[in-house]
C-alpha cells in the first residue's frame, strides 16, 4: 500500500482483470472487488452528502467515516490484511447513541425523503447495506474480518438516524420532521 498512483490508465486492466493490494490479479467481478466497489460507492456517496450544507458535528463525524471507509477499502484490497479496528465499531456505536437520543421515539416507518441532505443520507444507507451483503458473500467464500462487517451494519444504522437529524437541522429552510408511510391497508384497520 505504499504505492501512490502515479499513473491512472495503465491499460493492465484490459483484460478483465485488476490488481489486488498484495499484487495478486483477479477478475474484475470478483466478489472481492464487487465489495471493494460497494465501499467505494458509499464513500463516494457520503462525499456528495458532504457536499450539502450540514451541522458542523455531522460533517466532523462524515470526513472521519470517509477515511474508515478508505482503511476498509484498503483492508479489502489486501487478503488476510487488517486496517479497520474494533474502535472504529466503537465509535459508530457511540455516534448512533448520541444522535438517535436526540430524536423522537418513532411509531410507524418513515419514508427515505424529506430535505435533500436527509434523501441522500438515506441513500448512503441503503448503499451501506449492499456493501454488507457483498462482505457478507465474500466471507462466505474467504476469510473476511469481523470490524468490516460490524462497522458496515452500524454504518447504515447511522445513516438512517442522521437522516433524521438532518430532516430536522432545518439548514435549508425546509426541515422540521420525517416523511411518515401512509400504508392504505393499516388506516383501514385503525378505523
Amino acid at each position: 500500500m505504499a504505492n501512490r498512483l502515479t499513473q491512472i490508465a495503465t491499460r493492465t486492466g484490459d483484460d478483465g482483470t485488476t490488481g489486488l493490494g498484495d499484487g495478486t490479479r483477479v477478475p474484475k467481478d470478483h466478489l472481492r472487488v464487487q465489495a471493494m466497489g460497494d465501499v467505494d460507492e458509499l464513500n463516494s456517496t457520503i462525499g456528495v452528502l458532504l457536499a450539502e450544507p450540514l451541522p458542523d458535528d455531522v460533517r466532523e463525524l462524515l470526513v472521519a467515516i470517509q477515511h474508515e471507509l478508505f482503511d476498509l477499502g484498503g483492508e479489502l484490497s489486501i487478503p488476510g490484511y487488517e486496517l479497520l479496528r474494533a474502535e472504529a465499531v466503537l465509535r459508530l456505536d457511540e455516534a448512533l447513541a448520541r444522535y438517535n437520543g436526540q430524536l423522537p421515539k418513532l411509531a410507524e416507518f418513515i419514508l427515505p425523503a424529506g430535505t435533500r441532505s436527509a434523501a441522500i443520507a438515506h441513500v448512503a444507507r441503503t448503499v451501506a447495506r449492499r456493501a454488507e451483503r457483498a462482505l457478507v458473500t465474500l466471507a462466505a467464500t474467504e476469510p473476511v474480518n469481523v470490524a468490516p462487517r460490524q462497522y458496515l451494519n452500524r454504518l447504515s444504522d447511522l445513516m438512517f438516524v442522521l437522516a433524521r437529524v438532518l430532516n430536522r437541522a432545518n439548514l435549508d429552510g425546509k426541515g422540521g420532521d420525517d416523511v411518515y408511510w401512509r400504508s392504505k391497508r393499516l388506516q383501514r384497520t385503525s378505523d
